[in-house]
């Protein structure tokens, strides 16, 4: 018995670091590409190759001389702020319908809500393209925006859907019993129980509209991206610039991400704990 019992912890324990060797395996994989980036952004090499010239920061001096990759900077900093807080809006409005009202045909809406991420990027720019030149709209910031409105607030909803879903539904008849109206509910229950999902989903929601650069290509028109900007050093030639580039837009997004993922894991948990006391 005592045996069988050591043949089963070790082989629970050869499991286990067969599991953590392949997420290993899988985050080396996802990110060697981007550390050589990383690493030849400071090569003084023009080309990358190994093995590797001197240190050196003169690619982003380049970079930071660069009037058109500033002006990129900032047609990105700006469209994915207005892009973060219009979806992270619309994303809470849609999942709270979800939430609080049953209606015939919830899953046909819930399925055109969340549709659009799964839209190739290269249709769902050609059809932005077309419809907002219709209205003469495309070829300015407020193409970009509207286009990853549409892409983004999907994520948003999904976010704080999926945290709505784990507050106890009978918060909201209680506090109505007790006298709040609607939007004394709203602001008082609904609100901060979501608001690790809502800032969770701002930061997903503006890392999505930074990357993103099909969609923006299509409709952007001369106010560019930083990422569509990336795709024009691209064309016809090799800059070490992309490098470093390309390390800063990693790092900027990242941090949102992990920013999202400790309001969602951290913060969400403790906000938990004190509703369930009170229950």
């Amino acid at each position: 018995m005592s045996g069988s019992g050591a043949e089963s912890i070790n082989r629970s324990r050869g499991v286990d670091w067969a599991l953590k060797g392949y997420i290993l395996l899988a985050y080396l994989f996802v990110f060697a590409p981007i550390a050589a980036s990383f690493v030849f952004s400071f090569n003084s090499d023009r080309f990358p190759s190994i093995p590797l010239g001197s240190f050196s920061l003169e690619w982003y001096e380049a970079v930071a001389a660069d009037p058109l990759v500033w002006q990129g900077l900032r047609n990105t900093l700006v469209v994915g702020v207005v892009v973060g807080v219009i979806s992270t809006l619309l994303g809470f409005g849609a999942a709270y319908t979800d939430y609080r009202y049953k209606f015939a045909g919830k899953q046909v809406y819930l399925a055109l809500a969340l549709l659009p991420p799964t839209i190739p990027v290269i249709i769902l720019g050609l059809a932005m393209l077309a419809y907002l030149s219709r209205i003469n709209l495309s070829g300015n910031a407020l193409s970009v925006i509207i286009a990853h409105v549409v892409v983004c607030a999907p994520f948003a909803m999904a976010i704080i859907r999926l945290r709505l879903s784990q507050m106890d539904p009978a918060l909201e008849p209680a506090a109505w019993n007790l006298g709040a109206s609607e939007w004394k509910t709203m602001r008082h229950v609904i609100v901060p129980f979501t608001k690790p999902a809502i800032l969770g989903a701002l930061f997903i929601t503006m890392a999505v509209s930074f990357d993103e650069f099909a969609v923006a290509w299509f409709v952007s028109g001369l106010n560019e991206t930083l990422p569509v900007k990336v795709l024009g050093f691209l064309q016809g030639q090799v800059s070490p610039r992309i490098n470093a580039i390309g390390t800063f837009v990693f790092v900027l997004s990242m941090t949102l991400v992990i920013l999202a993922q400790l309001l969602l894991s951290g913060k969400g948990a403790n906000d938990r704990a004190p509703a369930d006391d009170k229950e």
